[in-house]
């Protein structure tokens, strides 16, 4: 009996866990940038319609924030939030919910991010 119950409580936690992580504001770092990932289906990118490449062990968290494997987006235009690596390469990826697409304006290129001001607390941006 106390086995079922235990089961059906951490299934129910289980299912609820994608709506639950929907409705927690994700905290983005001052250096993310906003762009438009393609990726194709030999996990090849194009960032704002031109080639980039994917450090090693890039990590890319869905709308849910969960872990998305590459594979699973492939031939998709993906509105997302990015960081790169000391070598240019993408290493972190968040695709966009809608009310965080909303969130204007946002810089698209370092030379934004360096001139303009982030507050992390409400995890917006203004042209200075």
């Amino acid at each position: 009996m106390h086995r079922c119950i235990s089961l059906i409580l951490t299934l129910s936690l289980w299912a609820a866990t994608p709506a639950w992580s929907q409705s927690l504001q994700r905290a983005f770092p001052t250096h993310a940038l906003r762009g438009t990932l393609v990726v194709s289906a030999t996990a090849d990118v194009t960032l704002n319609g031109q080639p980039a490449s994917l450090a090693p062990g890039v990590r890319i968290r869905n709308q849910a924030n969960m872990m998305e494997q590459t594979g699973n987006l492939a031939g998709q235009k993906l509105l997302v939030h990015y960081t790169l690596d000391m070598n240019g390469a993408i290493k972190e990826v968040w695709v966009l919910r809608p009310e965080e697409a909303a969130v204007t304006p946002w810089p698209t290129t370092l030379a934004q991010a360096q001139s303009w001001t982030f507050n992390t607390d409400t995890q917006t941006w203004s042209k200075r």
